[in-house]
């Protein structure tokens, strides 16, 4: 089973978006987010953080688990991201010689 990085980038940086919120709307964004992360159990390796820097598009990652990047983009119907942004999805390949 192969890994896989997804960045999740948006027009608005995460921090941003969180200090525009209400508070009812934090918690409903994170109902959605743990709602994803139950739908796709045990092929979430890593759920993520928030993330600040670079070029300000990138706000966010998770590392999934699966046997192709085909099954990941399936697992991704549904996601919350896909409501505010794009979510990229990159292979992590094994270090040479392991």
């Amino acid at each position: 089973m192969a890994k896989f990085l997804l960045l999740y980038r948006a027009d608005q940086s995460a921090a941003e978006r969180m200090a525009q919120a209400t508070p009812e709307q934090q918690a409903a964004g994170m109902q959605a987010w743990m709602a994803w992360f139950a739908k796709a159990g045990d092929a979430v390796v890593d759920g993520g953080a928030p993330t600040a820097g670079g070029d300000g598009t990138i706000g966010g990652y998770s590392i999934l688990q699966a046997d192709s990047a085909d099954a990941v983009r399936g697992l991704l119907a549904g996601h919350p991201h896909t409501e505010i942004g794009t979510i990229d999805v990159l292979e992590i390949l094994p270090p040479p010689g392991a």
